[in-house]
């Protein structure tokens, strides 16, 4: 069973937490799916992890970049999965097909947004009424704080 887990964004925006969290899933050895709103959206966070942090570079590529199975972390507006990435992390409140092949997914939100926090309850209550595994996220001072 996929393991879903919601991060509310309250101190940081989506554009600081996605390199955070990429990270992390690579450090931990899995490959990643970040799923973005439409192809602006992509372009825009694939400068972020280009980005990101002089000191570390997040191997990523898009639709525009090609050969996906070399790509640790694909961006895309889809839900395609050419990278045959284990982890899936959405961005802009999208529901996949399905979490077939995903241990991991993650749906990043910015809780300052009140259309989005709506997005994002209707989404966790959906989760939940399917019997999903389910945690919750949240950003304090001092980092991540598991709520749920």
């Amino acid at each position: 069973m996929t393991e879903i887990r919601f991060y509310h964004l309250t101190t940081r925006s989506i554009d600081s937490a996605l390199p955070e969290i990429c990270a992390r899933a690579l450090s931990a050895g899995h490959r990643v799916l970040v799923c973005a709103g439409d192809e602006a959206e992509v372009e825009r966070l694939t400068n972020i992890l280009w980005t990101s942090s002089p000191l570390s570079f997040l191997p990523h590529g898009s639709k525009k970049d090609g050969r996906p199975e070399q790509q640790p972390i694909w961006m895309t507006a889809g839900n395609d999965n050419p990278n045959a990435a284990n982890v899936m992390i959405v961005t802009s409140g999208a529901t996949p097909d399905s979490f077939d092949g995903f241990t991991l997914f993650c749906d990043l939100f910015d809780g300052r947004d009140e259309t989005m926090l709506a997005s994002a309850r209707q989404r966790w209550k959906a989760y939940k009424d399917g019997a999903h595994s389910l945690t919750y996220w949240q950003q304090t001072e001092k980092g991540w704080e598991q709520k749920a």
